[in-house]
């Protein structure tokens, strides 16, 4: 009776000792869901997860082809961070929604492009051409500084470029005609429709539907531009040993170097 006894608790005692490292185990299993728009800021993020597996952290991928409902997702608690935005259009959503999100670091620029398939250059444009953007006030003042750059507009000295509106053109000699209210997405579609003379599109919309930044466009924002897509994330994590491990990986060397192989030029790794 004493030998089953003492059978019974040793099995006892291992069953506990097994739920315990079951317990370990779970409690060492880090997770981190990110939301990110499909190209190029998921395909980063693909890359980066067995980086980031290595480190224990496994990452899953929640894909977006939309610029609000990310946000919401992070705000809601769906996401623990999410990857798809610059630091402008960052600003103005917290400002705009009271979002309590802080910025945990820049990964890459994609260069704004201006594209056309009537000509080959913006000093061919003509008088009264039609200029396509996007709705997103946060682009408008890229757009403006890539026309600055090219003498085609001027702007209100006052204010800054980052900041500017289509109303801020002091100078406007060839009478450009803009067109402003298209959602970022549907401007490729426009573009290979040749619905006017000149589209202004992001990188990531543009690559996704097979047009090249650095081979179709007619004239790429300027490398110096303040536009970093960013990991942001809700303040409460902004020291979530995860978010820096997540940061870290997508600015090493290794993630650098399959940006800038993966899209040659298209998109640009930033360390800051």
């Amino acid at each position: 009776m004493k030998k089953i006894n003492g059978i019974v608790l040793l099995s006892s005692a291992l069953l506990l000792a097994a739920c315990g490292n079951g317990e370990e185990s779970i409690e060492e299993s880090q997770t981190l869901t990110v939301g990110a728009t499909n190209v190029p800021h998921a395909e980063i993020l693909e890359f980066a997860k067995p980086l980031l597996a290595e480190e224990g952290i496994e990452l899953t991928i929640e894909t977006y082809n939309d610029y609000v409902i990310p946000n919401l997702a992070l705000s809601d608690g769906d996401l623990d961070a999410n990857y798809f935005q610059h630091v402008p259009y960052f600003e103005g959503q917290v400002a705009e929604n009271n979002y309590d999100f802080v910025n945990a670091g820049g990964i890459h620029l994609e260069p704004l492009g201006a594209y056309s398939n009537r000509y080959d250059d913006l000093s061919d444009l003509p008088e009264g051409a039609t200029v396509l953007t996007s709705n997103s006030v946060a682009d408008h003042g890229r757009v403006l500084s890539v026309l600055v750059d090219a003498g085609l507009i001027e702007v209100d000295d006052s204010v800054e470029l980052v900041d500017a509106t289509f109303d801020d053109i002091t100078a406007n000699d060839l009478n450009l005609q803009f067109e402003y209210e298209y959602d970022a997405a549907l401007l490729p579609t426009l573009y290979a429709e040749d619905e006017g003379d000149l589209f202004f599109i992001n990188s990531n919309f543009a690559v996704d539907q097979g047009i090249s930044p650095v081979d179709d466009s007619i004239a790429l924002e300027n490398t110096s531009s303040p536009y970093a897509n960013i990991i942001a994330v809700r303040s409460e994590d902004e020291n979530d040993e995860r978010i820096a491990k997540l940061v870290e990986v997508l600015r090493s060397e290794e993630t650098q170097e399959f940006i800038l192989e993966t899209w040659d030029g298209a998109v640009l790794p930033v360390d800051e």
